[in-house]
């Protein structure tokens, strides 16, 4: 879709463009509001990701995650995302499209509690931009009961975005500004 592929390209280039102390600040906010849902309370094995530098950084809960999380990182295995336990001893290595992947067995996928979803951008009520190659909507569609919540930053939140049959939507959108959930988007409580 044209549209999807133009409007990706500009939102990445305004991404590319923010300074780094911005992106920084969002990630804090962004971090800080992901401790907090109650969505996420308890043992849980959450999917988190390790960041572009442009991207919100989930860096503090990699390493020091909230109490009772197992943190598995998402790793691209003959085009599919699985998930491996994160093991902070262990370096990330350059993997699918440069991406820092971890190494090790992946667990299955009935294993994982919870997913955070990077996106170029998000809709009010779920809809997801991604980077193009649709591991996180293949993903989402392939587990079964799983909180999906999606981050980015304020301005990348939009009412409007071009979607295909295959896109996955997230149960939540956490920015820097506001928790959005899907059954109440036009309501956002503030972060």
């Amino acid at each position: 879709m044209d549209a999807k592929r133009s409007l990706r390209r500009e939102l990445l280039a305004v991404r590319r463009g923010l300074p780094a102390g911005d992106v920084r600040s969002a990630s804090d906010a962004v971090v800080a509001s992901l401790r907090a849902l109650p969505e996420l309370a308890g043992p849980q094995a959450v999917l988190l990701y390790a960041a572009d530098p442009d991207e919100v950084d989930l860096g503090p809960l990699l390493a020091a995650p909230t109490s009772g999380w197992t943190v598995l990182l998402p790793r691209v295995d003959d085009g599919e995302l699985v998930a491996v336990p994160h093991d902070p001893e262990l370096p990330l290595v350059a993997g699918y499209r440069g991406i820092r992947e971890p190494v090790g067995p992946a667990v299955t996928d009935a294993s994982i509690s919870a997913v955070i979803v990077p996106g170029v951008a998000f809709t009010t009520r779920g809809e997801r931009l991604g980077r193009g190659a649709g591991l996180y909507d293949r993903l989402l569609t392939r587990l079964g009961p799983t909180v999906a919540v999606g981050v980015c930053m304020e301005p990348f939140v939009r009412s409007e975005l071009p979607t295909e049959a295959h896109d996955a939507t997230v149960d939540l959108v956490v920015t820097d500004a506001s928790v959005r959930r899907r059954g109440d988007p036009e309501r956002p409580v503030p972060a």
